[in-house]
């Protein structure tokens, strides 16, 4: 099957993005040809998530789409919702093979097995028991600027409303030396900023022994020579120690960016959502953050209409995040998911009343991420430059250490270095400058 063309798409987290381009990489490096989603392909590959109603319907659209513009091509469907809902998913016209998130490192191989036309393969592996970190490998190696490093997979916590553990299965770390020797690799060849993801990466090592630590690893990885950039992905309230905060704070290889997600700021709606801190116990650690790491970029998740959320459980989280000044909020209206405790909970909020809550925090999180972007006028940022602008010409973009979109004029052989750009004008939530 070599020469044949390959499309992948992909939706939901950071991880599922990681894990899409190892497939893609893996895919070109046996002979395959990679194609655009939107083009006809012999092979389509969706890559799906699970994590609201949402991204279950998109899933299916993605999947309907490929089958209308290629009838003839074989279908795989991987990802969160297909673990979730394998049968759901074999049941689509159109699909070949269904495989859930184990066994994606075997892909091109169950593809090469599947036969156009026959019964549907329901490859999907059960997530019992698992208590090995599935080796994938490094990414593939084009645009040398961010690449992602995945240290741990799945999640104990089992937030009441969260689908994503019955998804990724427990957790599940990477061993710190081949993370380590990932890490060196990625160096050497010119990437600047490594991303270090997970599901549930503040707790990573809690499953290895030897007493291996998220904050251990750090301080081994801050030792790689040339490493410009180490960015952390989500990190719960729980997971961040005095000592990780002193490790953050102690070196500039370290991105002054967090994403720390809040949920509510209501104590009464965190105990029903299973979050194991209070409202207080957040902005004491926002406080402690800020102290310690001046510039500090940080970002959140806030959820709208969970069950029993009343107007004074939202004018609280309202408070909490205005209060604490976020550089970006990322938004969700809460959704019902089949086999979670949150779904049969009494109290469900009105669709109106969620949107309505949901608008007002969206409005906020926009005032919020202006005004970060302009505390930052004045000031010499390092960004990383990603590509070129194309919304003006003669100008290029990249992100700064505190995750604020950067333009600036520049030319293309800047693509792949860190360069200090003096923020002069705010865009939106962006900064626009020049570099000194």
């Amino acid at each position: 099957m070599k020469g044949e063309r390959v499309a992948i798409t992909t939706l939901g987290c950071k991880v599922n993005q990681y894990e899409s381009a190892v497939l893609a990489g893996t895919f070109r490096d046996r002979g395959y040809r990679l194609v655009e989603f939107e083009e006809e392909a012999d092979i389509y590959i969706i890559n799906t998530c699970t994590v609201t109603h949402l991204g279950d319907r998109k899933s299916r659209q993605l999947i309907r789409r490929a089958a209308r513009t290629n009838p003839g091509a074989l279908i795989a469907v991987t990802g969160c919702y297909a673990q979730v809902s394998p049968e759901e998913v074999l049941a689509i016209p159109g699909v070949d093979l269904v495989v859930g998130t184990k066994d994606r490192t075997k892909l091109v191989e169950l593809v090469e097995t599947a036969e156009k036309g026959l019964m549907p393969v329901n490859a999907v592996s059960s997530l019992e028991n698992d208590g090995e970190f599935e080796e994938i490998p490094a990414l593939p190696l084009q645009e040398r600027t961010r690449a992602y490093l995945k240290i741990q997979d799945g999640c104990n916590n089992f937030c009441t409303y969260c689908i994503v553990p019955y998804a990724r299965g427990s957790l599940r770390s990477r061993r710190p030396e081949r993370i380590l020797e990932m890490a060196r690799e990625l160096t050497a060849a010119g990437y600047k900023e490594i991303v270090l993801t997970g599901i549930h990466t503040g707790s990573y090592g809690e499953d290895l022994a030897d007493g291996v630590t998220l904050a251990g690893l750090l301080n081994r990885l801050v030792l790689i020579p040339g490493l410009s950039r180490v960015r952390l992905s989500s990190l719960e309230p729980n997971d961040i120690t005095p000592e990780l905060v002193e490790i953050l704070a102690g070196s500039p290889v370290f991105c002054r960016h967090l994403h720390i997600p809040l949920q509510s700021g209501d104590d009464q709606v965190l105990r029903r959502m299973g979050r194991r801190y209070t409202a207080g116990e957040y902005t004491r650690l926002v406080n402690v953050l800020r102290e310690n790491i001046p510039g500090l970029g940080l970002t959140t998740d806030v959820m709208a209409g969970f069950p029993g959320e009343t107007d004074e459980c939202y004018n609280n989280t309202y408070r909490l995040l205005k209060k604490s000044s976020f550089s970006k909020l990322h938004v969700f209206k809460y959704s019902p998911r089949p086999g979670t405790p949150a779904a049969g909970f009494t109290g469900q909020i009105e669709p109106a009343v969620k949107e309505a809550r949901s608008r007002k925090l969206i409005g906020l999180g926009g005032q919020m991420a202006a005004g970060f972007a302009a505390s930052l006028l004045g000031q010499v940022l390092e960004v990383l430059v990603e590509r070129q602008y194309q919304e003006e010409a003669g100008l290029y973009e990249g992100l700064t250490d505190n995750y604020v979109r950067a333009l600036f004029p520049g030319s293309r052989e800047l693509i792949g270095s860190i360069v200090k750009v003096k923020a002069e004008e705010v865009r939106g939530a962006a900064i626009k400058g020049r570099i000194v």
